[in-house]
């Protein structure tokens, strides 16, 4: 079975709306679109193409696809993230939408009929492991399966208060374990959880 793995960006209260840029993600008022950009750094940078490394399919939520859609198929050359571009518009994307329809990007696929069913499919299906980027709502669906088996997290130095959050009270309880972790000079954690199993309790008494 192939594993699932949910990368994000979060602030230390757990937001992950719109790290990227201004515009990215303005619903219910969002003012701090392009938080993570003051800390990109080398450090950062080779954390994202480890990431990319290993063969990978993407599995997206809608407005992640929309975003991604109109972004990477149009980098050139000679871009520095010409690389990143190379993969995500040759690899197969899985997409939770209600529009088949529309779904314009190469290689991209509609996961069909009860979300949760059809990623376990997919999981059962061979192929190279699965990968999600952003996506905040499919990601808390996600979790609420216990369908996770991997979570690579950024994890930035700012509070900011309100926005969309990867955990909400949904969320499956799970234990993980910590395979890696690092620091960038601007305080940015970097850290890989791997799926343990069930949650452990105990006594101090």
């Amino acid at each position: 079975m192939r594993k699932l793995t949910v990368a994000a960006f979060m602030s230390l209260d757990g937001v992950m709306q719109a790290p990227g840029g201004p515009e990215e993600d303005t619903s219910d008022g969002f003012l701090y679109g392009g938080w993570i950009v003051p800390y990109a750094d080398n450090v950062s940078g080779q954390a994202i193409q480890d990431l990319f490394a290993k063969p990978f399919e993407l599995l997206l939520g809608r407005r992640t696809y929309d975003i991604f859609a109109a972004y990477w198929p149009h980098r050139q050359a000679d871009s520095n993230s010409y690389s990143i571009a190379e993969l995500f518009n040759s690899v197969p994307k899985h997409v939770a939408t209600h529009h088949p329809d529309t779904l314009g990007w190469q290689n991209s696929h509609a996961l069909q009929g009860n979300l949760a069913d059809a990623i376990r499919g997919l999981k059962k299906k061979e192929g190279a492991d699965l990968l999600t980027q952003g996506s905040g709502d499919l990601v808390r669906q996600l979790l609420a399966a216990g369908l996770v088996d991997e979570l690579r997290l950024m994890i930035f130095p700012v509070v900011l208060g309100r926005g969309k959050r990867l955990f909400d009270d949904t969320a499956q309880a799970l234990a993980f374990t910590l395979a890696h972790s690092a620091c960038t000079p601007g305080g940015v954690l970097i850290a890989r959880y791997v799926h343990q199993g069930e949650v452990r309790t105990g006594t101090f008494e």
